[in-house]
């Protein structure tokens, strides 16, 4: 099976499929402490950022969806990633049953904007493509992800935690009205 990966322009970024040449940069994102911070909290050896960058892309072979590299205009690399997946975390029915959303920026990109703008558009494509209910999964200290979120339409299902960390899961039932 061979799936089209939409691509997505805003007013500032395109949301394009991932490509074999994006991988360094992949890796050296998800290697920045600024990046794990709020999602693992340690750095990602090139290994695991290879196995992630294999997943992204199969993603959307197997389900339809997946996210995509966020490429801010004239930019010669990609800022960082949003989109959707099932990440089946054995975090009960109500969270691991429906696609979560993520994002992640390189922090060169942070308090700009391009968080937002590449997750709106994200979620236009979801709404009017695929259609349904959607969650997330922030830690409680990240602020930013929290604004986002809750820009999305997005409510608070419970708190729990995630390897031993606190995480406080969120559900979307729809388009924000």
């Amino acid at each position: 099976m061979s799936r089209t990966i939409p691509t997505i322009n805003t007013q500032r970024l395109t949301l394009r499929g991932m490509r074999a040449e994006d991988f360094s940069r992949f890796a050296e994102i998800w290697s920045m402490p600024g990046v794990v911070e709020y999602i693992d909290g340690a750095p990602w050896p090139r290994s695991k950022a290879w196995a992630a960058f294999l997943r992204n892309a199969g993603h959307w072979q197997i389900t339809g969806f997946g996210q995509w590299a966020i490429h801010r205009h004239r930019a010669p690399e990609m800022s960082g990633q949003a989109g959707f997946f099932y990440a089946k975390r054995d975090l009960g029915d109500d969270f691991d049953s429906f696609p979560e959303a993520g994002w992640v920026l390189a922090p060169d990109a942070h308090g700009q904007g391009f968080g937002i703008e590449a997750v709106r558009a994200a979620h236009d494509w979801f709404d009017r493509v695929i259609t349904g209910q959607l969650v997330c999964m922030i830690a409680p200290e990240n602020t930013p992800s929290f604004r986002i979120a809750e820009a999305m339409g997005y409510q608070h299902l419970r708190d729990t935690e995630l390897e031993g960390d606190p995480v406080t899961l969120m559900v979307r039932k729809g388009p924000p009205q």
